[in-house]
């Protein structure tokens, strides 16, 4: 049993037979009346965010979610593939379950598979990916201005800005969480 006094930012309970984890928390101490725990929380299954304020002394049924590190083998459009890296089984993930992010990531990238109870919840992408620039325009020699952008398509199709010194073929880095453009890599 977690209370939710001890709530933390990914802590997952069941609440109304429900999986649900916290995205954020606040402890409220107000100067009249009692604490409490101000949450707003994302159902595991459904993705609907809600915000709840709950008594600092309740008890929720604590939940095991296990994390298997797995490699991202191919997808057939509604269905995507990974391979377990320690039992090399393959584990198919239904492309509702995948976060919009999830266009940063190419074949043979290691993610984490989340699974509960046998039921794949989801999957958990790396912070951040080396990907190749497929095609943006020529850059321009001498330019380092760091506010100054343009469009650019990666090797995965995503497009996004980047800087005007990065050129065609250059490996940059993304934040997969923001999918922004980091660095050179």
């Amino acid at each position: 049993m977690i209370s939710a006094g001890d709530f933390r930012n990914g802590t997952t309970f069941e609440l109304n037979s429900q999986l649900v984890t916290v995205i954020e928390f606040q402890h409220v101490k107000p100067g009249k009346g009692s604490a409490f725990v101000r949450a707003k929380i994302k159902n595991v299954i459904t993705g609907s965010v809600i915000e709840r304020t709950f008594n600092p002394n309740e008890k929720f049924p604590d939940v095991f979610i296990e994390k298997k590190i797995a490699q991202y083998l191919y997808n057939d459009g509604n269905s995507y593939y990974f391979m377990d890296t320690k039992s090399f089984e393959q584990i198919s993930v239904d492309k509702k379950k995948l976060d919009e992010n999830f266009i940063f990531i190419k074949e043979n990238v290691e993610c984490k598979i989340l699974i509960h109870k046998n039921d794949v919840l989801g999957v958990e992408l790396p912070i951040f990916v080396e990907l190749k620039v497929t095609e943006t325009e020529p850059g321009i020699k001498g330019s380092t201005a760091t506010n100054v952008t343009k469009p650019a398509t990666l090797e995965t199709g995503a497009q996004i800005k980047v800087p005007v010194f990065i050129d065609k073929d250059d490996i940059i880095k993304i934040d997969v969480r923001t999918g922004k453009y980091m660095e050179r890599a």
